[in-house]
Protein backbone atom coordinates (compact mmCIF):
# COMPACT_ATOMS: atom_id res chain seq x y z
CA UNK A 1 0.00 0.00 0.00
CA UNK A 2 1.42 3.08 -1.30
CA UNK A 3 -1.32 5.43 -0.17
CA UNK A 4 -1.54 7.03 -4.11
CA UNK A 5 -4.87 7.39 -5.19
CA UNK A 6 -6.50 6.14 -8.69
CA UNK A 7 -6.23 9.53 -11.23
CA UNK A 8 -9.29 8.45 -12.59
CA UNK A 9 -10.72 9.01 -9.00
CA UNK A 10 -9.52 12.43 -9.17
CA UNK A 11 -10.76 13.31 -12.50
CA UNK A 12 -14.42 11.96 -11.36
CA UNK A 13 -14.16 14.15 -8.06
CA UNK A 14 -12.78 17.72 -10.04
CA UNK A 15 -15.62 16.42 -12.48
CA UNK A 16 -18.73 16.33 -10.07
CA UNK A 17 -17.16 19.45 -8.08
CA UNK A 18 -17.16 21.51 -11.70
CA UNK A 19 -20.43 20.27 -12.63
CA UNK A 20 -21.88 21.36 -8.57
CA UNK A 21 -20.12 24.62 -9.10
CA UNK A 22 -21.09 25.58 -12.21
CA UNK A 23 -24.74 24.74 -11.47
CA UNK A 24 -24.69 26.94 -8.45
CA UNK A 25 -23.08 30.30 -10.48
CA UNK A 26 -25.19 29.59 -13.79
CA UNK A 27 -28.52 29.69 -11.72
CA UNK A 28 -27.80 32.10 -9.14
CA UNK A 29 -27.06 35.10 -11.96
CA UNK A 30 -29.56 38.00 -12.10
CA UNK A 31 -30.95 38.56 -15.19
CA UNK A 32 -29.03 42.04 -16.65
CA UNK A 33 -25.97 39.56 -16.44
CA UNK A 34 -27.13 36.99 -18.20
CA UNK A 35 -26.08 38.82 -21.70
CA UNK A 36 -22.47 39.14 -20.78
CA UNK A 37 -22.06 34.98 -19.78
CA UNK A 38 -23.58 34.24 -22.57
CA UNK A 39 -21.09 36.08 -24.56
CA UNK A 40 -18.14 34.90 -22.08
CA UNK A 41 -19.69 31.15 -22.52
CA UNK A 42 -19.27 31.85 -26.60
CA UNK A 43 -15.78 33.18 -26.30
CA UNK A 44 -14.74 29.82 -24.28
CA UNK A 45 -16.61 27.52 -26.93
CA UNK A 46 -14.27 29.00 -29.72
CA UNK A 47 -10.94 28.12 -27.70
CA UNK A 48 -12.73 24.35 -27.37
CA UNK A 49 -13.42 24.67 -31.08
CA UNK A 50 -9.19 25.59 -31.51
CA UNK A 51 -8.79 22.28 -29.90
CA UNK A 52 -10.82 20.08 -30.94
CA UNK A 53 -9.71 21.08 -34.53
CA UNK A 54 -6.45 20.60 -33.24
CA UNK A 55 -7.39 16.98 -32.11
CA UNK A 56 -9.09 16.09 -35.05
CA UNK A 57 -6.66 17.06 -37.25
CA UNK A 58 -4.17 14.25 -36.26
CA UNK A 59 -2.62 12.06 -39.10
CA UNK A 60 -3.93 9.10 -38.09
CA UNK A 61 -7.40 8.40 -38.05
CA UNK A 62 -8.04 7.41 -34.30
CA UNK A 63 -10.38 7.99 -31.38
CA UNK A 64 -8.86 11.09 -30.71
CA UNK A 65 -9.34 12.10 -33.87
CA UNK A 66 -13.15 10.90 -34.19
CA UNK A 67 -13.63 12.44 -30.91
CA UNK A 68 -12.11 16.02 -32.18
CA UNK A 69 -14.20 16.05 -34.39
CA UNK A 70 -17.67 15.46 -32.88
CA UNK A 71 -16.47 18.10 -30.35
CA UNK A 72 -15.86 20.64 -33.41
CA UNK A 73 -19.00 19.73 -34.22
CA UNK A 74 -21.08 20.23 -31.17
CA UNK A 75 -19.09 23.48 -29.88
CA UNK A 76 -20.15 24.96 -33.86
CA UNK A 77 -24.11 24.39 -32.59
CA UNK A 78 -22.98 25.82 -28.98
CA UNK A 79 -22.05 28.83 -30.30
CA UNK A 80 -24.08 29.65 -32.88
CA UNK A 81 -26.63 29.20 -30.07
CA UNK A 82 -25.40 31.24 -28.30
CA UNK A 83 -25.31 34.37 -30.67
CA UNK A 84 -28.56 33.56 -31.31
CA UNK A 85 -29.59 33.53 -27.65
CA UNK A 86 -27.36 36.34 -27.48
CA UNK A 87 -29.20 38.41 -30.10
CA UNK A 88 -32.62 37.73 -29.02
CA UNK A 89 -31.27 38.65 -25.50
CA UNK A 90 -30.20 42.20 -26.85
CA UNK A 91 -33.57 42.61 -28.42
CA UNK A 92 -35.34 42.40 -25.47
CA UNK A 93 -33.84 45.78 -24.00
CA UNK A 94 -34.51 47.87 -26.84
CA UNK A 95 -37.28 50.74 -26.75
CA UNK A 96 -40.61 49.76 -28.52
CA UNK A 97 -41.09 51.85 -31.34
CA UNK A 98 -44.27 53.80 -30.60
CA UNK A 99 -46.94 53.30 -32.83
CA UNK A 100 -47.97 56.67 -34.59
CA UNK A 101 -51.54 57.64 -34.40
CA UNK A 102 -53.28 57.89 -37.72
CA UNK A 103 -54.97 61.40 -38.29
CA UNK A 104 -58.49 61.58 -38.26
CA UNK A 105 -59.82 63.24 -41.09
Amino acid sequence: MTGTVDPTVINLIVFVLAVFVGYHVIWNVTPALHTPLMSLTNAISSVIIVGAILAAGASALDLGSTMGVIAVALASVNVAGGFLVTRRMLEMFKKKAVKSERVKE
